[in-house]
């Protein structure tokens, strides 16, 4: 696999890759370890108080694999795959705290931190996709139609609809499906004829109150989506750690105070 990587020149993205996932997984222990006030472990960066999230050194660390890659020649292609890796780390703690950056509010371990763990899912995944030797459907259009000698036209027309029907699944609420269809084309067919999620954009604008589709997505919300919405909560908890939970101490001082 390493030599196939090297051949396609991929290495850099695999690096990248594994940055991401190696990066996550280890800030995540390291802030499940911190909340668990485990006495050997560092714990939190405050210097004269102050809280530096690791959002903060994911930029510092994305600067350097940034500039570095800038800086080293393409052809060595082991230190640019270096680069990318330090460059995915720092991508890594940046999304881990993507939900605090959108919120700008500490809101690590409430509810609203779950957008950090599906910003980050959605990292691993796409690239993932990049690196098993998989393009984007616009630009596989594009390249299609070029090497079969169609008119330049076609291959755009091509490419406008799939970017249209990727439109249509994001705004029925469909992300992942619209994402993976990126790269999976069926998948935008799939997402685009499906009904749209009762809270989407889309069935705000199609769907009135009392119609049938608005019902029917109801109870497919209900009975088929919510499942899978929890399974993928427990994934994503055993990785990274309940959220919406009492801080460390908290249920313990609350009993002190009714005492």
């Amino acid at each position: 696999m390493l030599r196939h990587l090297i051949e396609t020149g991929r290495l850099p993205l695999f690096g990248f890759f594994s940055g991401v996932v190696i990066g996550f997984l280890f800030i995540r222990a390291s802030v499940r370890l911190i909340r668990a006030q485990v006495r050997w472990w560092p714990g939190n960066v405050k210097p004269g108080g102050l809280h530096i999230h690791h959002a903060v050194f994911g930029v510092v660390f994305m600067l350097i694999g940034g500039v570095a890659g800038l800086i080293i020649p393409s052809s060595a292609l082991v230190w640019n795959s270096v680069a990318a890796f330090v460059f995915g780390v720092g991508a890594a703690l940046v999304l881990d705290e993507f939900a605090l950056i959108l919120h700008l509010d500490d809101v690590y371990w409430q509810e609203k931190g779950r957008t950090s763990i599906d910003a980050v899912f959605v990292a691993v995944a796409l690239t993932g996709l990049l690196v098993l030797g998989l393009r984007p459907v616009f630009v596989d259009d594009l390249l299609v139609a070029r090497q079969e000698g169609a008119p330049l036209g076609i291959g755009v027309a091509v490419a406008v609809l799939s970017l249209v029907l990727a439109v249509i699944t994001l705004l029925k609420g469909k992300i992942w499906t619209g994402l993976l269809g990126i790269f999976l084309p069926f998948l935008l067919y799939v997402g685009a004829i499906r009904l749209a999620r009762p809270g989407s954009p889309w069935a705000r604008w199609r769907y009135p109150r009392s119609s049938r589709k608005l019902a029917r997505a109801q109870w497919r919300e209900s009975r088929l989506r919510r499942p899978l919405i929890r399974a993928k909560i427990w994934v994503q908890e055993l990785l990274a750690g309940r959220h919406n939970l009492p801080p460390p101490g908290a249920q313990r001082a609350e009993g002190d105070a009714e005492q």
